[in-house]
């Protein structure tokens, strides 16, 4: 594809770009900033052992990323670009990974399209804005995968070692199903192919058992902080078993609904997220998985079944699970590229072309009208500046002389992506993060009351992460008078916990009243400016001193 050798570099830089335009931002909560104050706990207490959030014992999630995250602490400090880097980085590694996997089952020209399908899907653009486990989760995955289709194609224990270490990271991001996710290819394509010999190949074994033995520290650090405590109370209970929840209740539980943290799921959930998750190729995706399922048996190949049938299944296994959320489906997106690429380098009927040119089209309009309704809907600042650029570069896109099939389709993808994104993290989310009010008032004690005793009445990672003196809690007004004698108090709270303070024997001054929003879960009502003061509520911070005898 010679459009490939002329754009490939500046597109992968243009797509870097806009993933990179999240980094400098807040942490979005509530996800992340707990998972930034777990990472924050293990440098503070120098405690990579044990996980702690809301001053408990924590035993959701597995060690990998706060390890990597505490790290970056370690070298960037406790700030945002020190937690989301990261996940970035692994995001980028995962770019080259799913490069060399669509080399080996395809060619070179695939595997670069791949990479710039991969680049701007939505939600790995939000994966890189708000980080959680995905990033990491993600590259792991498709590493593992590369490295076990190498090792398919001969003995090199390098590709052994590699595998063995991707497949225990990711175990040790999100737990054992990942497995499933990482081995359903493979064993599909052997299924298929009567080749039973692979199952009793003894490299999958050593795989398999030097898969354990990289997950030893996890194992261990569980054991250490759950097994050998059976007096902690962990959901609502006692004696569990860290190990046993690691290899069956964060995965089977929530599948079967069976365990501590239950969910509702639906069959159709990931069918119509995937729908705007993946955009702007979602439409591409569900055109290629239908020509797929069309062509000839003949046709298929066996890099077909690595990839389509780990996606398969794992889309499966996600649809009945009764445990469900949007940011799942994007440790499936390097699989999709690369089906999205191939069928997109296999389309040579011009009414084809012609229908798939006006969908990509359609999606950029989409994002257009997207960004200019947004912008007044919220009323957002140099409102008039962002429209004017959003017109002016949709229809550059969009009545600019067209070159060939994929040089077209790359230019109204890009173009959806540069208007979306880049209105998305350097126009809308940082005006309206200035309603996090936890992280507002952590900078104002930062500043101003850094040397007094710092509580909240509620539990808030944000305003725990950004603080930068310990916080104490302080959820028992009762105790608040025992702090104030003893040291000059600042205390984040709400109403319900100002009106506790101020029926206490305590002179409180309001040092300053935050409207505070959820803004992980917008709603119109907030995105209006007219309503937005009705859906906020109100969060302070107070100065707490001893009333004058």
């Amino acid at each position: 594809m010679p459009v490939l050798q002329r754009w490939f570099t500046p597109l992968l830089m243009l797509g870097i770009l806009l993933n990179a335009t999240g980094l400098f931002s807040d942490i979005l909560g509530t996800d992340g900033t707990l998972y930034a104050d777990v990472a924050k706990h293990m440098i503070t207490h120098n405690d990579w052992v044990n996980l702690f959030a809301y001053g408990a014992d924590w035993l959701d999630k597995p060690h990998f990323p706060f390890w990597v995250t505490a790290l970056s602490f370690k070298i960037f400090g406790l700030t945002s670009f020190g937690y989301k880097l990261p996940g970035f980085l692994f995001w980028l590694v995962g770019l080259r990974y799913t490069y060399l996997l669509a080399k080996q089952l395809y060619n070179k020209p695939i595997a670069k399209l791949s990479v710039l399908v991969y680049l701007i899907a939505l939600h790995a653009v939000i994966g890189n804005f708000d980080v959680r486990a995905e990033p990491f989760l993600t590259t792991l995955t498709i590493g593992a995968i590369y490295n076990m289709y190498c090792m398919l194609q001969g003995n090199n224990w390098r590709h052994l070692v590699l595998a063995a270490l991707f497949c225990a990271c990711a175990v040790m991001t999100k737990g054992v199903f990942i497995l499933i996710t990482i081995s359903a290819g493979f064993v599909l394509f052997w299924v298929i192919k009567k080749d039973w010999k692979q199952f009793i190949n003894p490299k999958w074994w050593i795989l398999l058992l030097l898969t354990f033995v990289f997950m030893l520290p996890e194992l261990w650090c569980l054991y250490q902080q759950f097994d050998t405590h059976p007096e902690k109370v962990v959901f609502n209970t006692t004696h569990v078993s860290g190990i046993k929840f690691f290899f069956w209740d964060s995965q089977f539980g929530r599948f079967f609904n069976t365990g501590p943290i239950k969910g509702s799921g639906d069959l159709s959930f990931f069918l119509h997220t995937t729908l705007w998750a993946y955009l702007p190729w979602s439409l591409l995706l569900y055109v290629s998985v239908f020509a797929g399922v069309f062509k000839k048996r003949a046709t298929w190949q066996p890099h077909m079944w690595v990839v389509y049938g780990s996606a398969l299944v794992t889309f499966i296994i996600f649809s009945v699970s009764k445990f469900q959320l949007p940011y799942y489906i994007t440790i499936l997106f390097p699989h999709f590229s690369i089906m999205v690429a191939a069928y997109l380098s296999s389309v040579q009927a011009p009414a084809t072309e012609k229908r798939l040119k006006a969908v990509q089209a359609f999606i950029l309009l989409i994002a257009m009208v997207f960004a200019i309704g947004l912008s007044i809907f919220a009323a957002l600042p140099n409102m008039v500046a962002v429209i004017v650029c959003v017109l002016a570069l949709g229809c550059w896109v969009l009545f600019s002389k067209s070159g060939t099939f994929i040089e077209n389709i790359l230019k109204t993808s890009y173009g959806y992506a540069a208007i979306l994104y880049l209105f998305m993290n350097v126009v809308f989310y940082p005006t309206i993060l200035q309603y996090q009010s936890s992280v507002q008032a952590a900078r104002l004690v930062n500043s101003k009351f850094a040397n007094y005793t710092v509580g909240m009445t509620v539990n808030n990672s944000g305003f725990e992460f950004y603080t930068k003196p310990a916080v104490a809690r302080m959820f028992n007004a009762d105790s608040i008078p025992q702090y104030a004698r003893l040291h000059p108090l600042v205390v984040y709270t709400d109403e319900t916990g100002l009106k506790n303070i101020t029926q206490q024997p305590l002179q409180v001054q309001v040092l300053q009243r935050f409207q505070d929003f959820h803004i992980s879960m917008l709603t119109g009502d907030f995105i209006n400016t007219k309503t937005r003061s009705q859906a906020t509520h109100n969060m302070f911070l107070i100065k707490v001193t001893p009333q004058a005898n």
